[in-house]
């Protein structure tokens, strides 16, 4: 029977659909009772427990999960590269004892062989698995496989010197090289831009159809499950991560994306999944609210702080005379030298933010998102054109601007507390040791750090990391708010809590903020307008998207609106006329 066992309730807004044709084909791959922990005596960690599922041939099942779940242990249990503590993993009815070439394996790193080619790397494989074949058989079998991830131009070329994109499409070709029955792909597509991750999905599903292959894809991305699987199995965290409920993914194929956004299964099930894996997240939750409250002094950044330096402590806050223009981009560009002579990366970027409004940026790889995010920073210099913060002209960076990158770019023999009070420092040099250890608690509470100050940043996961750098950002009190793909490093359960916690400190704080995105539904979800742009070279602003849903947002909110999916459709219309352009 295919349905999994020793998995957690299911909501009852997340039903599960019959899959009548997988328990009646005969089983291929089987988990049974499969358990897994690390470690000894009293510091055993209890990472797999009792994991049961059976898979027939041929199909494609997705595993979403959290991180630390234990995703990557399953596939290294599958694969062969690692031994349960209890339990089998059976294929074809016989025990897997080890690894080997009938099970292929892509790894998240690309783990390619920096001094080979392509052909070479892929070579590796085939040469191992096919050594009595003569050479020019083998030859032609690294061949079939580079063309069949369009990498042929690229046979000759080394690591160093292709795209993340075209670098995991090499480890494809080498699993899929040495003609495995079951493709293992452990989030192969996480690290890679939207296009890119889509590009590559649809290569993949080609791939799948054509060689008939069994696939387990582990990933942390509803839409890629649902767009690529047969069945969707999440797997509930841990200690002893179990698997939660099965969701069949009854979509007819191929799954065109944009016209899903019209199906009505598609819209269900996204929300089913979507749902069940908030609900278990929820419960997962640290339950409290340790929150210091902030004190009433001001960072020597603020317009009011300047009026009581300069002696108008009596008067009144001065008023802005451009509040709707409290960021002002005026024909801005970016101009880099090459050897083929000068190129405008960016041309002509023009937009007007409001004091208090929430912008994202959103376009595909290479249009100039993160070099319009670096100008306004002051982190590089500007070509042509202006940007102006609260009346004031950018031209270096300075302390009134808060940024958090996708690497949170932390000092990491300081603590998480220590590396916030880095900030405050600078920003608050005027207030008292307390005030200043108030504003960095403060903060670290709010983003759920509050058992953690005093880890060292090496010791946080990228998570915990990432809340740090939002932390700082915050504490800082910039007039402005500069987030770079923050959460793109993330696994999905990780970036919604963290988008929880970043609308949960924006809308008490009301600062003015600008974020670069690939991500349609975080856009959304955030956001008072998204600025979408045209593909780089000359990228300016190629529309602008009113989002006018009610705050405050959530997921769930967003999900029910019957707005949600028209703008979830002008955004994923304009990136698809963008990529055909």
């Amino acid at each position: 029977m295919a349905l999994p066992l020793g998995g957690a309730p299911v909501a009852e807004a997340a039903p599960v659909r019959p899959v009548a044709a997988h328990e009646a084909a005969p089983a291929f791959l089987e988990l049974k009772q499969l358990s897994k922990s690390y470690g000894s005596g009293s510091h055993v960690t209890d990472v797999l427990r009792d994991i049961n599922l059976s898979i027939r041939e041929g199909e494609f099942v997705a595993i979403v999960g959290f991180s630390g779940s234990g995703k990557t242990t399953l596939i290294s249990l599958i694969a062969g590269l690692i031994e349960a503590d209890a339990g089998q993993v059976l294929l074809r009815g016989a025990p897997v004892s080890g690894p080997g070439p009938d099970r292929g394996v892509v790894f998240q790193s690309y783990s390619l062989m920096p001094w080979m080619t392509v052909r070479q790397n892929v070579a590796l494989a085939v040469d191992q698995v096919f050594r009595d074949e003569s050479p020019a058989q083998r030859a032609r079998r690294v061949e079939k496989y580079v063309e069949m991830v369009n990498l042929t131009p690229a046979l000759e070329k080394r690591p160093a010197e292709l795209s993340g994109g075209m670098r995991q499409r090499v480890s494809v070709a080498r699993a899929l090289a040495a003609s495995p029955e079951i493709l293992l792909l452990d989030e192969p597509l996480s690290a890679l831009d939207a296009l890119t991750r889509a590009n590559l999905q649809d290569e993949i599903l080609r791939i799948w159809e054509k060689e008939k292959k069994t696939v387990i894809l582990i990933t942390n991305d509803v839409d890629e499950g649902l767009i690529m699987a047969d069945r969707i199995i999440p797997l509930n965290p841990g200690p002893g991560a179990t698997f939660g409920p099965e969701f069949a993914v009854d979509l007819p194929r191929p799954r065109d994306r944009t016209r899903m956004n019209h199906d009505p299964e598609f819209k269900r099930l996204r929300k089913a999944v979507t749902e069940y894996l908030m609900q278990v997240s929820a419960e997962q939750a640290a339950t409290g609210d340790n929150v210091v409250a902030l004190p009433g002094v001001l960072p020597n950044t603020s317009a009011e702080f300047a009026s009581l330096q300069s002696g108008a402590a009596n008067t009144e806050a001065p008023v802005l005379p451009h509040h709707d223009r409290y960021v002002e981009f005026s024909q801005v560009s970016k101009i880099y030298p090459t050897k083929k002579g000068p190129v405008k990366v960016v041309d002509g970027f023009e937009l007007r933010m409001k004091k208090g409004e929430f912008i994202s940026v959103i376009g595909h790889s290479g249009c100039g998102k993160s070099t319009v995010l670096s100008m306004v920073a002051g982190l590089n210099d500007i070509s042509e054109g202006v940007i102006l913060l609260d009346n004031k002209e950018v031209v270096t960076a300075g302390p009134d601007r808060g940024i958090v990158f996708q690497a949170p770019s932390l000092v990491p023999w300081l603590s998480a507390y220590e590396n916030v009070a880095l900030g405050v420092e600078q920003v608050y040099p005027h207030a008292t040791r307390q005030e200043r250890h108030d504003i960095c608690t403060h903060y670290l509470n709010r983003v759920g750090l509050a058992d953690a100050l005093d880890k060292k940043a090496h010791e946080l996961s990228n998570g915990m990391k990432q809340r740090v750098g939002i932390a700082r950002a915050f504490a800082l009190s910039p007039k402005l708010l500069l987030l770079d793909e923050p959460f793109g490093m993330l696994d999905s359960l990780t970036r919604w809590d963290l988008q929880e916690v970043l609308m949960e400190v924006w809308s008490r704080t009301q600062l003015t903020a600008m974020m670069v995105t690939h991500d349609v539904d975080e856009a959304i979800l955030l956001a008072d307008r998204v600025v979408m742009m045209t593909n780089g070279p000359n990228a300016r602003v190629g529309k602008v998207l009113e989002i006018d849903l009610p705050r405050p947002r959530s997921r769930k909110m967003l999900l029910e609106h019957p707005d949600y999916y028209r703008l979830r459709e002008e955004l994923l219309s304009f990136l698809e006329e963008c990529e055909q352009h």
